[in-house]
């Protein structure tokens, strides 16, 4: 038996009760993993509400880092005794998970388990993002909206790692401030007229591409802000999914390119999973990219953790500790 965040009814923060479950034997390919810290999304949140249907009860969760305690048959990627950390691993709200074995990077030594696990899926999203939705190449202007967020950090320091010039918006000056020191060159507090702000910018150009999480609510000014064959990464829906549109918007605005891409495409593979977690754990360890985290809590307070981060009270990545 293991200790863990279980729900059996939806509903608010007070659905997230102890509880002791059985993992059962580690089977094949699998492996089972003492857990250093659990990373808090808002798809947990998602969850535990319904908005997104699961089978109760249920252990929310699915990402964090750890120390292999036993492996299945046919395991010869990780071994007993290795740090690892995973990004997709449901039940991860636990002092144990078992774990697909396939799905589990190896930790460097020079990171740390709490910052091992604030980065997979936050990291591998802002990888992707720059490296394959729309390759970022020295000399790029590119747009990141809602730059102080999670992933709005962590893709602005990986823009600037490829050489690109980086504008954000965001909706505080103290988030400005987050935002300028992640390497943003240029920052908008809110989002009105956030085209003619960029046109300004870039000589009346437009960038190279955006990257929206917002959604329904920045869609058409995203368009607006485009260079000729720009790039639209629509990669979350924050205020709302973008309704139907026609697509001659896109030639009428410049022969523009729209994209709606999703991590798991992206991380199809074990190669490409560890090929983006290493490069991510380079730059992490060799103090090229900060990941931030804005708070640890005791397993049994994941109901608080959920309070704070749907109320914004903290910015950065939320960790339970078991």
């Amino acid at each position: 038996m293991t200790f863990a965040m279980q729900v059996s009814e939806v509903g608010g923060p007070e659905v997230l009760r102890p509880a002791e479950i059985e993992l059962g034997d580690t089977g094949p390919g699998r492996a089972r993993v003492a857990v250093a810290a659990a990373g808090v999304n808002f798809v947990d949140i998602y969850r535990r509400t319904g908005v997104y249907p699961a089978e109760l009860p249920t252990v929310l969760g699915a990402e964090g880092s750890g120390v292999v305690t036993a492996v299945g048959d046919g395991v010869d990627t990780v071994r007993v005794g290795y740090r690892v950390a995973w990004c997709d691993v449901p039940g991860s709200y636990a002092a144990e998970v078992d774990a697909p074995a396939d799905r589990l990077v190896p930790v460097p030594a020079g990171v740390d388990m709490e910052h091992a696990a604030a980065l997979p899926l936050q990291g591998l999203t802002a990888h992707y993002l720059a490296s394959d939705s729309y390759r970022i190449r020295p000399g790029d202007t590119v747009l990141v909206h809602a730059g102080a967020g999670g992933v709005g950090l962590l893709l602005t320091q990986i823009a600037v790692l490829r050489g690109a010039t980086v504008l954000t918006t965001v909706s505080t000056e103290d988030k400005a401030e987050l935002s300028r020191a992640a390497g943003a060159a240029h920052v908008l507090v809110g989002y009105q007229d956030f085209p003619r702000w960029v046109r300004e910018l870039t000589g009346g150009r437009g960038v190279q591409a955006v990257y929206d999480g917002v959604g329904r609510d920045t869609f058409d000014g995203s368009l607006d802000a485009l260079a000729v064959r720009g790039f639209l990464v629509l990669f979350g829906g924050a205020s709302g999914q973008v309704p139907p549109f026609d697509p001659q918007r896109l030639s009428s605005g410049g022969s523009l390119s729209l994209t709606r891409p999703t991590l798991g495409h992206f991380v199809h593979g074990r190669d490409e999973l560890v090929r983006r977690s290493t490069e991510l754990f380079d730059w992490l360890g060799a103090g090229r990219l900060d990941v931030r985290i804005g708070g640890t809590y005791p397993l049994a307070d994941a109901g608080r953790a959920h309070e704070d981060l749907a109320g914004r009270r903290t910015t950065g990545k939320l960790l339970l500790l078991p």
